[in-house]
């Protein structure tokens, strides 16, 4: 049957896509707001309200909205990101009326108690704490802080101590609604569902919800690239190499994502053959590409020891540069095989495929079909994945370490080893 899409009088999008092999359905409300939207005295805030959510309403406490959506069985959780919050939930079909009450309730009646949010306060400072004391957490926080430096974009989804424990009650509300308005918000729900029948529950419960948002949205992102360094005495060292990567809008978005996995998504690939399994030089290794609304992110993390440093960071670059050189029709076959195996498996979850259509109605405007993604992959040639690595590989990198990173070459020495347009690249020494 496919999504279908209705739009309500406020602005509100609601999608669905019935799934007939299975009993449940994945239900959520994703808003186009995150950690990126708020301002400087705000740090944090965009989290802190998804630990608020459920915290309780003015006529549900914190264990009546637990207690609800458990005793017939359902899960109910949040998320935050750069760019989006999400608040869902997963039920037995018949339980879907509950499940849009509770999450509409949290929405438009949320209390925001003073006593709750001292206490989640301090389950947030925690949590700043152990991501401190995770060096394969920091160091991917110290990257994006780099990469985009001085930039919402760039700073960590959590917060500082400072900011956090700043935030009032009054304060949530307020960032709730110049945030939170039905024409930057998308209701979808897969499964077991009718589409009519859902829509007409979200219309009784979010129908009157605010249309628009009072905020601006944020300003356009700058990759600026560099160096963060923390020596740490510890058994490992956490590195990550990166470059300006490519928003989901532009034409290279999915030749990034196919390019990062020939390079580092999985056990065949360029840099686990060569860094890990041929040369043992770090005990893991993979390579990413983080798409925004405006920009992106392309990168390489390897967690290696002390005495593997000065060797592994030149062959991973010289790794880089043969990408820009050639790639192999083996290569780009067997990432497309992997990416739209992905596609198909993700199609098998009911939760999967509503976070997948929420996100494609949030940056598109309209639900991405299998069909298109997979024409996409297949126009995919060799040599514009040859092109891209020596376009991609060229921009000012990003480089962060965390650990006992003495040995790592200096900054200027690992630029000027990247092919650069129209310059010949040094070789970086060991």
């Amino acid at each position: 049957m496919g999504v279908e899409v209705s739009r309500l009088s406020n602005g509100l999008t609601v999608a669905t896509e019935t799934l007939p092999q299975v009993e449940s359905v994945a239900l959520g409300v994703w808003v186009k707001s995150g950690a990126r939207n708020e301002r400087e005295d705000e740090h944090g805030m965009a989290h802190l309200l998804e630990h608020m959510a459920f915290k309780g309403t003015n006529k549900r406490s914190a264990w009546k909205i637990a207690s609800e959506i458990e005793d017939v069985g359902g899960e109910i959780n949040a998320a935050t990101s750069v760019e989006t919050t999400s608040f869902y939930a997963r039920v037995l079909r018949d339980d879907v009326p509950l499940a849009i009450d509770i999450l509409s309730d949290i929405l438009t009646d949320s209390r925001f108690d003073e006593h709750e949010l001292e206490r989640e306060q301090h389950v947030i400072l925690q949590e700043i704490g152990a991501a401190h004391d995770t060096p394969d957490d920091i160091v991917f926080d110290r990257f994006t802080e780099t990469a985009f430096r001085h930039q919402t974009i760039g700073r960590s989804i959590l917060g500082t101590p400072e900011t956090v424990k700043s935030f009032t009650s009054k304060q949530l509300h307020d960032f709730m609604e110049r945030q939170y308005g039905a024409e930057r918000m998308v209701v979808v729900a897969a499964g077991a569902i009718k589409h009519d029948e859902f829509v007409r529950e979200v219309e009784r419960n979010l129908g009157s919800f605010r249309t628009k948002a009072e905020s601006a949205l944020p300003q356009y992102a700058h990759y600026v690239g560099g160096d963060y360094r923390e020596n740490r005495d510890l058994m490992d060292a956490q590195i990550v190499l990166g470059f300006e990567g490519r928003a989901y809008h532009v034409r290279d978005f999915y030749a990034s994502q196919v390019l990062s996995m020939i390079l580092g998504g999985g056990m065949s690939s360029r840099l686990f053959q060569e860094v890990r399994e041929k040369r043992g030089l770090c005990y893991s290794v993979y390579a990413f590409h983080w798409g925004f609304s405006d920009t992106g992110i392309f990168g390489i993390h390897a967690a290696t020891g002390q005495s593997d440093i000065a060797e592994l960071v030149p062959v991973i670059v010289s790794e880089l540069q043969k990408a820009g050189d050639a790639i192999l029709q083996e290569e780009l076959n067997r990432a497309r095989a992997q990416y739209r195996a992905g596609l198909v498996m993700s199609a098998e979850s009911s939760a999967s495929r509503a976070s997948q259509i929420a996100r494609q109605l949030l940056l598109f405007g309209r639900p991405i079909g299998m069909d298109e993604l997979v024409e996409r992959l297949s126009n995919l040639t060799v040599e514009r994945l040859t092109d891209l690595s020596g376009r991609l590989f060229s921009t000012k990198p990003t480089v962060t370490a965390v650990g006992p990173v003495g040995t790592l070459a200096p900054y200027e020495a690992i630029r000027d080893a990247l092919p650069t347009s129209g310059i010949t690249a040094r070789r970086l020494a060991v």
